[in-house]
């Protein structure tokens, strides 16, 4: 491999594995967005699924 090659294969890293860390590192910061609108309710029935209907 060529120093190009190579320095460009580290700068590829350093990217790839910096954005991880940074993304990891802010999801711990604020795990939940407080700001989201309201949704709909989580419903945790375990008898019954979803319906699917077929067209």
């Amino acid at each position: 491999m060529t120093t190009e090659a190579i320095l460009m294969m580290a700068v590829a890293m350093v990217i790839i594995w910096g954005g991880l860390i940074v993304s990891i590192l802010a999801l711990r910061a604020r795990p939940e967005s407080a700001d989201l609108p309201p949704g709909g309710e989580d419903d945790h029935r375990e008898d019954a699924g979803i319906i699917e209907h077929d067209t």
